[in-house]
């Protein structure tokens, strides 16, 4: 299929389009996702009329959906710096810092601080529950700052945010009106960091374990056809890890990945079995899939999710609109028109 080369000119009008975007979660690498919706934000042609989100994506989701209910695609850039910078601002005095000789160097791996290998030491023998008895998470006051839920319940964009039931194992999808800090918490509760949040007498873990993200909302749900995938967590890694923490980062890599290349490969099938001429058929048939991703999380460990340092965090997001940047110049002009990401090609060898 032949590509695009490039987007419309600053002079060259164009018809609106609607695009949904499914935004992957991964800690401080979702600053990475901040950057790919701060370049899109700025085309004043493409409209956001859904997002699904897991973990940190989540979390960019609804601080998007609020900051755009207040003030636009501008007050939606506005809210998410605002928001990454009160992450990085929570964590400035944090003893999870990279070593003098990582700074040196230029990494942004915590491998060998001190203090973060005692405290996956500590996670692999005592629980949340023993370590954190309080259930304390800066995050909760972070969100509080920087989203008015009630204003979400109303925003033109609508949010979709996955947690994991910890009796059932199954999926929970929170809409903007059921949006609140402890859904949000929820979908990004790593069983061995935080205690599992209760919501209306059900206990949740991180959503990556059963949807990251979620997709078959934005088809159903949304009026747009076009459904990108922002996608932080490597499907593919060359070579074979052989360090334990190398071991580690790829069996987290391929955990939070599962559940999207299934969901894909569900799409797949079920849009070659689709009868177009039915409306849950017509859905599926109608569904046009794309994909922004970096290389550059090939570089980035298991333990840089958990640095919140601006300057990291600032890298991610240019990273994130580079690589946004590259997508409306390659694919731009496909959007409303044709896929560029083809989960058909996932079926292969299955």
């Amino acid at each position: 299929m032949p590509e695009s080369t490039s987007t419309p000119g600053p002079h060259q009008a164009r018809e609106t389009v609607p695009i949904d975007l499914a935004l992957q979660g991964g800690g401080a690498h979702g600053a990475f996702a901040w950057g790919v919706l701060d370049r899109i934000l700025e085309e004043d042609w493409i409209r956001i009329d859904g997002l699904s989100g897991t973990s940190a994506g989540a979390m960019n989701a609804a601080v998007l959906s609020d900051g755009f209910a207040e003030g636009g695609a501008a007050g939606a850039r506005a809210a998410l710096e605002r928001f990454w910078r009160r992450v990085s601002a929570a964590a400035r005095y944090s003893p999870l810092r990279r070593t003098p000789l990582d700074i040196l160097m230029g990494r942004w791996t915590l491998d060998f601080s001190p203090v973060f290998m005692a405290l996956d030491l500590a996670s692999r023998i005592f629980s949340p529950y023993d370590l954190n008895p309080g259930a304390v998470n800066p995050l909760r006051d972070i969100l509080a700052e920087s989203i008015c839920f009630e204003r979400l319940a109303s925003s033109p964009i609508k949010v979709f945010v996955t947690a994991t039931n910890v009796r059932t194992g199954r999926p929970r999808v929170f809409r903007n009106a059921d949006i609140t800090p402890d859904a949000l918490l929820a979908s990004a509760c790593l069983p061995m960091m935080f205690q599992a949040i209760e919501i209306n007498g059900e206990a949740y873990w991180d959503g990556g374990y059963s949807g990251n993200p979620t997709i078959s909302p934005l088809v159903r749900e949304s009026s747009a056809h076009d459904t990108v995938l922002v996608q932080i967590n490597p499907v593919e890694r060359p070579g074979i890890p052989r360090s334990a923490r190398d071991i580690l980062s790829r069996v987290n890599e391929i955990s939070f990945n599962s559940p999207l290349l299934k969901e894909l490969r569900m799409i797949a099938l079920l849009r070659q079995v689709a009868d177009p001429g039915k409306s849950e058929g017509l859905l599926w048939a109608a569904m046009r899939m794309h994909r922004i991703s970096t290389d550059k999380m090939l570089e980035l460990g298991y333990s840089s999710k958990l640095n919140a340092e601006w300057g990291f965090l600032s890298m991610l997001r240019d990273e994130g609109r580079r690589s946004a940047e590259s997508f409306l110049a390659r694919h731009g002009s496909d959007l409303g028109h044709r896929a560029t990401f083809f989960p058909e090609d996932l079926l292969e060898g299955v």
